[in-house]
C-alpha cells in the first residue's frame, strides 16, 4: 500500500484526487481488515486449516488423520476452499453424535462402530471407508527375538505370559477415549473369552476373565487419550513397546531408523487383531442455523470422492495405510516392510464386535474394576491472579472431578482403587487433601472448592511438593500423574531447573500435565510437561473437553 502510494505521487496523479485516493486507502484497509480476522478467527478456532476462498468444510477427525494433512492442504488449494479439521477422540466424536449439536459437516473417526454406536438419530450419510488399518502390538526388535514372537504366531495369552513373569510393560491409549485402546481392549476380551461367535454381557462377570484382564492392563505403562500422541510419547521415552495403528509404528519406525534406535517390530495378536476402517461420513441438521446443506453435502462429496479416487488411495497407501483388506499395491515394499514384521499379504479378518450395550458395559468394567488404578496429584492455583475467571473456570473443573455423575457420563469416574490428592497453592502450598475412590471424593467438594483466592504463584515449589509427597508413598501399583490447573505464571523463588532436577532424582515416570486457565502463560508449564513427558490443555474454551482428555492421559 505504501509503495503504490509513493508511485502514485511521482505521477502527480495523488495530489489532483486526494479525497478518492483516501476513501480509495481506507476501502482497502477495511477489506485486508476483515480477511485478517475471519481468517484469523477460523484458524484460531480450529485445529488445521487448510486452502483458502469464501467455501469452508468443516471436519471433525480422529488425530491419526493427521498423517493425511498433505492430501487435505493440496485438495484445498487446488480447489481454491477451505477444509477446516478438529481432532478429538473417536469416543469423544461418538459422545458429540449423540448430543445432539455437531458443529461440523463431516466426522472422521477412526472405526465405523463410533459413528454406529452415536448416530442414534440417523444424521450421519454418504459414510464410507478412506482407509484400512490394524491395530497392532508393536515390540522392540531385540526383545521381539528375546521372547521368540519373529516369525511365529502369537496370541493375546502370550502377550499376558510376557507380562506375567516381567518380560514385557507397554504403552497403550485409553480404551475409554480413543479407539485404537478401546479396539485392543475388545481384542484381548474376545481372545480371553476363547473368541466366542459373540461377546454376551453374561462373560463380562466371568471372575477369571476380569483376573486375566487386570493383569494384562496391569503391563500398560503409560496411557494416552490419542493415538498420534502415543506415537510421540513413544518416540520420546524409554519403553518396551506399543499398541497403537500398523500405520503409526510404520511412521514411528521412520523416525527410530533415521535417529539411528532400535526399531519396532510388528505383532499382529492372532486372536484379537481388530481393524480400524477410518469412515468419513457427512453430517445432515447440524444444528447451524443458516446453513446451505445442499451446498455443504456437495463440497463433502467431492472430496470424499477425491480421497477414493485410485491416485488418491495410493498417495494414501504411501503413509502406512491400507486401502484394501487384501494387501497393497505392488511396488510398496519400502514402506510395508517385511523385516519389520509387516504382513501384506496377510488377509484382515475382522472380529465380531459386541453388541452396543455390551460394548459400553465393558468400557465401565474398565474403567471402573480393570484398569490401572491412578495416583492422581492435582495442584490448585489459588493466587491472586486467578480470581474471577480463572478461579471461576477451576472451580467448574472440579465440579467435573468430583461429582461422579457427570464424570462417569464421560467414562472418567474414579475407581475404588483410585488415590486422587488435592493441593491447592498460591505463596505456599496448603493441604494436601486425600481420596481414594469415588465416595471419599465427592466428600472432599466443599474442602477443595472453599479455598481462599490470592497471593501470589509458588507454580515451581507446588510442583516439589507433588515430588516429594510421590518420594514418600507407596504406590501400590498406580500409575502416577501431576496434573496442574492454573494460569501459568510462577512469581515465587525457584527456577525450572530446580524442578528438572527434583524429577530426576526421582526416577519415577511421572507425567505432569496441566490445564490452563485464566489469562493464561503457558511457557513454563510447557518446560515442565517437556521433560516429564506430559502435556498442556487449554481449559478456557472447553472445560469438559480439556478435562476429559488429560484424565485420558493418565
Amino acid at each position: 500500500m505504501k509503495e503504490r502510494s509513493r508511485n502514485a505521487a511521482g505521477t502527480g496523479r495523488r495530489s489532483r484526487c486526494p479525497a478518492v485516493w483516501l476513501l480509495l486507502v481506507i476501502t482497502a484497509l477495511m477489506l485486508v481488515s476483515c480477511t485478517l480476522t475471519r481468517e484469523t478467527d477460523v484458524s484460531g478456532t480450529y485445529d488445521a486449516l487448510f486452502g483458502s476462498g469464501k467455501d469452508i468444510l468443516r471436519i471433525v477427525a480422529g488425530s491419526e488423520n493427521r498423517v493425511l494433512e498433505p492430501i487435505l492442504d493440496a485438495y484445498a488449494r487446488k480447489e481454491k476452499i477451505r477444509i477446516a479439521v478438529d481432532y478429538h477422540g473417536s469416543l469423544d466424536i461418538m459422545r458429540m453424535l449423540q448430543g445432539g449439536t455437531v458443529p461440523y459437516d463431516a466426522v472422521w473417526p477412526a472405526s465405523s462402530l463410533w459413528i454406529s454406536l452415536g448416530d442414534e438419530t440417523h444424521r450421519v450419510r454418504h459414510a464410507s471407508s478412506t482407509s484400512i488399518t490394524p491395530v497392532v502390538l508393536g515390540v522392540r526388535r531385540d526383545l521381539a527375538g528375546e521372547l521368540g514372537w519373529t516369525g511365529r504366531q502369537v496370541y493375546v495369552r502370550d502377550l499376558l505370559t510376557a507380562i506375567r513373569e516381567g518380560k514385557l510393560r507397554f504403552t497403550m491409549t485409553s480404551a475409554t477415549q480413543s479407539n485404537s485402546g478401546a479396539s485392543a481392549y475388545i481384542g484381548f476380551l474376545y481372545a480371553l473369552l476363547d473368541e466366542p461367535a459373540e461377546i454376551t454381557l453374561a462373560d463380562l462377570q466371568d471372575p477369571g476373565l476380569q483376573d486375566d484382564l487386570r493383569e494384562l492392563l496391569g503391563g500398560i505403562e503409560r496411557s494416552s487419550g490419542s493415538s498420534d500422541w502415543l506415537k510421540d510419547l513413544y518416540l520420546k521415552g524409554d519403553y518396551d513397546a506399543m499398541m497403537n495403528y500398523e500405520a503409526l509404528i510404520i511412521d514411528a519406525n521412520r523416525t527410530l531408523e533415521a535417529e539411528g534406535r532400535e526399531t519396532l517390530y510388528v505383532i499382529y495378536l492372532e486372536d484379537g487383531t481388530l481393524l480400524a476402517d477410518s469412515p468419513l461420513g457427512f453430517v445432515t441438521q447440524n444444528g447451524e442455523e443458516g446453513r446451505d446443506e445442499a451446498h455443504q453435502e456437495a463440497l463433502f462429496r467431492a472430496l470424499q470422492d477425491h480421497l477414493l479416487s485410485e491416485p488418491v488411495q495410493l498417495e494414501i497407501q504411501k503413509t502406512g495405510r491400507r486401502t484394501d483388506m487384501n494387501g497393497v499395491a505392488p511396488g510398496l515394499e519400502s514402506i510395508f516392510r517385511s523385516d519389520q514384521g509387516i504382513d501384506t499379504e496377510r488377509i484382515l479378518s475382522p472380529i465380531n464386535m459386541p453388541r452396543a450395550e455390551v460394548l459400553m458395559a465393558a468400557l465401565d468394567l474398565y474403567q471402573n474394576e480393570l484398569r490401572r488404578p491412578g495416583y492422581n496429584i492435582y495442584l490448585l492455583d489459588h493466587s491472586g491472579s486467578m480470581s474471577g475467571r480463572g478461579i471461576s473456570q477451576l472451580r467448574s473443573a472440579l465440579d467435573l472431578i468430583m461429582d461422579q455423575e457427570r464424570s462417569g457420563a464421560l467414562l472418567l469416574q474414579a475407581s475404588e482403587e483410585e488415590i486422587n490428592v488435592f493441593i491447592p497453592f498460591s505463596d505456599y502450598c496448603y493441604g494436601p487433601l486425600t481420596a481414594q475412590g469415588p465416595d471419599e471424593l465427592e466428600a472432599l467438594r466443599d474442602a477443595v472448592q472453599n479455598t481462599r483466592v490470592g497471593g501470589g504463584t509458588a507454580l515451581f515449589e507446588a510442583v516439589r511438593e507433588a515430588l516429594r509427597l510421590l518420594d514418600s508413598t507407596d504406590l501400590g501399583g498406580r500409575r502416577p500423574a501431576v496434573i496442574v490447573l492454573t494460569d501459568g505464571m510462577n512469581t515465587s523463588p525457584g527456577s525450572m531447573e530446580e524442578v528438572e532436577a527434583a524429577y530426576r532424582a526421582l526416577d519415577l515416570d511421572v507425567p505432569i500435565f496441566a490445564i490452563l486457565f485464566g489469562d493464561a502463560h503457558a511457557d513454563e508449564l510447557e518446560g515442565l510437561a517437556a521433560f516429564s513427558h506430559g502435556r498442556v490443555f487449554d481449559g478456557r474454551e472447553d472445560l469438559v473437553q480439556a478435562f476429559a482428555t488429560v484424565r485420558g492421559y493418565n
